[in-house]
């Protein structure tokens, strides 16, 4: 019996799954997915850059480099300098503690985490307009002492923190969980300070999980509308992401400048998907 299992583990194809369907049903199922990705994914990406050189090269870049669209590109990557960063000190703590012990709370914790995920954008910005609106539950204290959150940049930046922080923690919970904490105790037991150990052990080991979460987190955080849309008042010039800028070309029937600045973030977020395959890549590659 021994033997016929050995004959049939060296007859099997190496690296390659067995299946007994038929070559019919194999095409039609990889036609259909390369259809569909073809119509809801393709199409419209082809579209967004037909529709913004319709009027050529040059009203394309001008739209680029006007004003207001200069502008919410600023905003935008502040906004995502400063949520970017935050979530990623606060993914490496929740996966930390998440990981590493079992405290009172966990399990809320992770709830907590994945609400974004479940709750509406829009409704995380009506959040934060009760809380730090002008009649919010802190309105008249912030307004007391010249404080202003919504339609300015902390309450961007409060609406891109929530709905970006569950990619860097989501990442990594499990990626440490599977990874056990041998290597830390043993550092700690040879004499390593808690820092060391973090930045010469732990560190190394999920530093291409970190960076996955963190792209993830990037790219969701530049491309936010709902929330952002809320909370930032849309005053043009000042408040204006690149996704509200392109909503409010889009609403004075400037299509071209409209489409050429959603270009914008289609490049980003095209880049964004190259350098999350790159380093899904190295992830699979490590032994």
């Amino acid at each position: 019996m021994s033997a016929t299992i050995a004959a049939l583990g060296r007859t099997a194809p190496r690296g390659r799954a067995r299946t007994t369907d038929p070559t019919w049903v194999r095409a039609i199922v990889v036609g259909l997915a390369v259809a569909f990705v073809g119509l809801f994914v393709a199409v419209p990406l082809v579209a967004v850059f037909a529709s913004a050189l319709r009027d050529g090269l040059g009203a394309y870049l001008g739209a680029l480099v006007e004003p207001d669209a200069i502008s919410a590109l600023e905003l935008t990557l502040a906004a995502a300098a400063i949520a970017v960063p935050a979530n990623l000190v606060f993914g490496v703590a929740a996966a930390w503690a998440i990981a590493r012990f079992r405290f009172p709370g966990r399990a809320l914790l992770i709830t907590l985490i994945d609400l974004p995920l479940a709750v509406s954008p829009v409704v995380a910005g009506m959040v934060f307009v009760l809380l730090f609106g002008g009649r919010g539950v802190f309105g008249p204290w912030l307004a007391a002492h010249h404080v202003k959150i919504i339609f300015a940049l902390p309450g961007i930046v409060l609406a891109t923190m929530f709905v970006t922080f569950p990619f860097v923690a989501r990442e990594l919970i499990p990626l440490m969980e599977a990874q056990g904490h041998d290597e830390e105790e043993a550092a700690l037991v040879l004499g390593a300070t808690p820092w060391q150990m973090f930045r010469r052990v732990t560190l190394p080991k999920i530093a291409w999980g970190l960076a996955y979460g963190t792209v993830l987190c990037t790219a969701r955080a530049l491309g936010e509308f709902g929330a952002v849309n809320v909370v930032s008042g849309r005053i043009r010039g000042r408040t204006d992401t690149l996704s509200l800028h392109v909503e409010a070309l889009y609403n004075d029937y400037a299509y071209s400048a409209a489409f050429a600045v959603a270009s914008l973030l289609v490049i980003i977020a095209l880049a964004g998907l190259v350098v999350r395959r790159a380093i899904a890549t190295r992830i699979e590659a490590d032994p």
